[in-house]
């Protein structure tokens, strides 16, 4: 009898999501179509770029043209009919930024209302430290896989608007800044100038020189560091010196190499640059500045190589869309070592700090039912709990008032300035006075931002309390309904009279907003 070969079972493939994301940028409109398998793994389909003169428009008018925006618009429409062709139809499929042309041009709402009515494409136009965010979202993946670079890593991208430092020591955030000198920023600048050609790169060296003297400021000395560069101009540079590079790893460019490259395009009109390196003449336009900048960098850290990695913004993007977090743990890590680095800095007490951290993060999450917030704004108050004395560093009188002010003149990595001006808020009304309408900051504040800010400090005001012996001995606790008050216990106390008399003094708040008293008890009073 003749064996029967046995058919192997069919496995049905994994569900895939069809995502897109678009960065609406200075030079250029770029789209990335990927798919997304049910373990969040990323598979590029198709990339697509339209060059388009936007931050010509931004950085020297003031504002974008009406011919541009409707190339814009061109552009966008033609995406939508390839985006139909993957059957990316839904707004939850795809993500559209915008950055520093858009966020500057005096005409930004009409922009994006023109775009809208014409494509009902929603574009949201993100802030610089979402920018560096989104950035190293993008690049941390690539960051993990290898281990020939230093723990200390100086990661650069040269925009056209901006440039885009973040400083990176073991594995953790430390510094980050966005300057505003970016390539084509540059040299919109000094031609509007009149700068002749014959004096434009000492111009450009000048500007730039001004940039990496404050990024040295920032750069420990005694560290083994690497600069890891990201952008298109630098991507192009790597593989005119590099051509086997393939672009899907990180790679080492000698500096001198990138330094004669960046000498030769220097010494060419801007239209030969672009037949040369086959580019559009917007592209052509930044790619001299942008690797001088780098050069420049290089040079000032005594670097024989710098890396160069491909990642891009709509990297970054396309990870947030595939963790479906805006904020993932990897990053609240970061943010939470940025904030540490800055109460270091004004010699905040960091037991007391980190132990009402922990107590406003616990009842923020026991007090779910109560408050009903998004779990996004248990990282606003458990950073407003890290910052909230670091005024005392300014003076004892009214520090809650500068402890508002340091936080929010910080550049702190990863928060814009709407969640930046919330952890100030929530920091500032741990003591004293309640949130009022004329008060500076809050009555910047919609409805709900208002809400938000009182609910969160009244909570950060008893997580305060229960720490008033500054000794951490609080660990556990839990709250639940007892006939009218909200009751929080804790089996790690016997004698809670310090805190009790805290909470009494600081519960007033936390009453108004919730309209329930608060109480604090131990496990065997219940």
């Amino acid at each position: 009898m003749e064996n029967q070969q046995q058919e192997s079972p069919t496995v049905a493939p994994l569900p895939v999501r069809m995502v897109a994301v678009i960065d609406i940028g200075t030079s250029a409109i770029r789209m990335a179509i990927a798919e997304i398998n049910i373990e969040n793994n990323i598979r590029i389909l198709e990339h697509l770029s339209q060059a388009l003169n936007l931050g010509q428009d931004a950085f020297t008018l003031g504002y974008i043209q009406r011919s541009t925006i409707e190339e814009c618009v061109a552009v966008l429409q033609d995406y939508q009919r390839v985006l139909a062709e993957y059957q990316i139809n839904d707004p939850s499929q795809m993500r559209v930024v915008t950055t520093s042309a858009v966020r500057e041009a005096g005409n930004q709402l009409a922009f994006l209302d023109r775009i809208y009515i014409a494509t009902d494409i929603e574009v949201e136009v993100i802030e610089e430290a979402e920018v560096s965010r989104i950035t190293y979202l993008g690049i941390q993946p690539q960051l993990g896989a290898t281990n020939q670079i230093a723990r200390t890593q100086l990661i650069c991208e040269v925009g056209g608007g901006n440039t885009e430092v973040l400083l990176v020591q073991e594995n953790s955030v430390t510094f980050s800044k966005t300057y505003a000198l970016g390539s084509l920023r540059l040299r919109q600048t000094l031609k509007a100038s009149g700068t002749p050609t014959k004096k434009m790169r000492n111009m450009m060296e000048n500007r730039i020189g001004h940039i990496v003297d404050q990024v040295g400021n920032h750069v420990p000395q005694e560290d083994s560091l690497d600069i890891v560069a990201i952008g298109g101009d630098v991507r192009l540079a790597a593989k005119e010196i590099l051509p086997a590079w393939t672009g899907h790893s990180i790679e080492a460019v000698p500096v001198e190499a990138l330094a004669q490259l960046t000498n030769d395009i220097l010494e060419m009109p801007v239209d030969e640059v672009a037949r040369n390196y086959n580019i559009s003449d917007a592209d052509a336009q930044t790619l001299a500045p942008a690797l001088l900048t780098h050069v420049r960098l290089a040079r000032a850290f005594d670097l024989q190589q710098i890396y160069v990695s491909n990642t891009n913004l709509r990297d970054g993007l396309l990870q947030e869309m595939a963790s479906k977090e805006s904020w993932p743990e990897e990053f609240r890590k970061q943010i939470v070592g940025s904030v540490l680095e800055l109460g270091r800095k004004f010699n905040f007490d960091e037991a007391h700090a980190l132990q009402v951290a922990q107590l406003a993060q616990t009842l923020f999450r026991e007090m779910l039912p109560e408050h009903k917030l998004d779990p996004h704004y248990e990282t606003i108050i458990y950073l407003a709990a890290l910052l909230h004395e670091i005024g005392l560093f300014v003076d004892e009188r009214g520090y809650h008032k500068h402890t508002m002010y340091l936080i929010r003149n910080s550049e702190l990595f990863g928060l814009g300035k709407t969640n930046l001006l919330l952890v100030a808020l929530v920091a500032r009304y741990h003591r004293r006075a309640s949130p009022q309408p004329k008060h500076e900051g809050y009555d910047q504040l919609n409805r709900h931002q208002r809400i938000v800010v009182s609910k969160l400090a009244a909570m950060l005001r008893v997580a305060v309390a229960m720490d008033a012996s500054r000794s951490q001995r609080i660990g556990q606790l839990t709250c639940h309904r007892k006939a009218k008050n909200l009751v929080i216990s804790t089996p790690d106390v016997t004698d809670l009279s310090m805190e009790q008399v805290a909470l009494q003094e600081n519960a007033g708040l936390f009453e108004e907003v919730f309209g329930i008293p608060v109480q604090l008890s131990t496990d065997r009073g219940l």
